[in-house]
């Protein structure tokens, strides 16, 4: 009950910074693009390899539910692959295709090679 409890409290604060976010690129950049979908998955995937690479380097004794917060909870509310895919399908059905694979190109790759970049980055740091 306790890990439950603490990826629901991580994920409420996830899913308000993705709010968060969002509003800020809409603002910043317009709605032409999910830019801030896009931003929060790799932003999200970075993260998320800089904390698991300094928990594959730090006694996991007591951190366990930091993990459950943190990497299940608060990043699990804030990355955002169902909000991705729909954003996938409204470009796709304004006929927005090129747009649409695009997205789905960048979001991909750029989420991939954010998580390499924080496990390496950490792997730097902490050796």
């Amino acid at each position: 009950m306790k890990h439950l409890l603490l990826v629901m409290l991580g994920g409420g604060i996830g899913a308000g910074g993705r709010h968060l976010f969002g509003l800020v690129a809409l603002r910043l950049l317009g709605g032409g693009f999910p830019f801030g979908t896009l931003g929060v998955n790799v932003v999200g995937s970075l993260v998320m390899g800089l904390f698991i690479g300094w928990m594959a380097k730090t006694d996991m004794g007591g951190l366990q539910d930091l993990r459950y917060f943190f990497a299940t909870g608060l990043l699990g509310g804030f990355t955002t692959f169902s909000s991705f895919s729909l954003d996938t399908v409204f470009l796709w059905e304004r006929g927005d295709t090129v747009l649409a694979l695009a997205y789905v190109a960048l979001s991909v790759a750029l989420s991939i090679a954010a998580v390499f970049a924080g496990l390496m980055l950490m792997r730097q740091i902490l050796s």
